[in-house]
């Protein structure tokens, strides 16, 4: 239940703080993780990214206060955060599905966006393999790329970086060079540990990384690691929205601050063997 309270005040915080720049720093302060951390377990939990949601909030509020015919709509977009009016009303209609100078009209609908809850939903339909290792670094080479704090912005980038991986010979190339523990073609999101987040499409290796390619040092953490199978990228997903939404919240761990990992055991996207790794302190 702890981590379900944490979760319900960072909720209060962004309500708190709507009409202000919202620190995601600070919401992962209050959840005891780091920012990317949050904001995954956020998009799991609300199935909702967390800007979109502080959208939605935004805009049903501006709804409300656009009710009053003597506001004027560049305040009530200043109010928001939003200093365009060109960027206001393309936010306004995303929401809203019509422009804030038509909202006065008479017979116009809107929607509400109320504040959101978490609870507890004990589900446990369907099984999950997992075990609680502690690991020693490893080096790792391969490919990277600096990722936006924002993560929902990254949904583009790793799935290119994949696509580009697989068809310009670099992940046959890893392939080759693997030669340590975990032992498959790895996908690390380095977002808890460092100043600046990067994603690896990577092999652990004891060997040079060359002119090419990149090398860098996993640390050594407690990780809980499952086990799945299945269509990718959607089982993958699957498996990771569980267990943010199953397993997290009653496991008696919370994310510890360090790198999400992803391994893969075979080539093959239709039917692939992986495991998820996520960094965990005991509470």
């Amino acid at each position: 239940m702890e981590w379900i309270n944490r979760l319900n005040k960072t909720i209060r915080y962004m309500e708190e703080h709507l009409t202000e720049e919202i620190d995601y720093e600070q919401l992962a302060q209050i959840a005891c993780c780091s920012p990317y951390h949050f904001q995954r377990m956020f998009a799991y939990m609300a199935e909702v990214p967390l800007s979109e949601y502080i959208r939605r909030r935004r805009m049903s509020l501006a709804a409300v206060d656009l009710q009053d015919k003597e506001a004027k709509i560049i305040d009530i977009a200043m109010k928001y955060g939003y200093t365009s009016p060109t960027a206001f009303n393309r936010a306004f209609q995303s929401v809203h599905g019509i422009a804030p100078s038509l909202i006065r009209e008479r017979g116009a609908e809107i929607k509400s966006f109320p504040p959101i809850s978490f609870t507890i939903t004990i589900k446990g339909v369907e099984e999950m393999n997992y075990r609680i290792e502690q690991k020693e670094s490893f080096r790792i080479v391969g490919v990277s790329q600096p990722l936006y704090s924002e993560i929902e912005k990254n949904f583009e980038i790793v799935p290119q970086m994949w696509q580009k991986a697989a068809t310009d010979g670099t992940v046959q190339r890893l392939a080759s060079m693997m030669d340590s523990e975990p032992k498959g073609i790895l996908g690390i999101s380095v977002c808890g540990c460092t100043d600046e987040w990067r994603y690896w499409i990577a092999a652990a290796s004891t060997q040079a990384a060359g002119d090419t390619l990149e090398e860098y040092t996993v640390p050594s953490f407690t990780w809980a690691i499952f086990s799945g199978a299945g269509q990718c990228p959607q089982a993958i997903q699957e498996l990771e929205q569980r267990i943010m939404t199953e397993w997290l919240p009653t496991s008696g761990y919370e994310y510890d601050n360090g790198p999400d990992i992803e391994v893969y055991f075979s080539p093959d996207p239709q039917n692939a063997q992986y495991e998820v790794w996520i960094p965990v302190v005991k509470k």
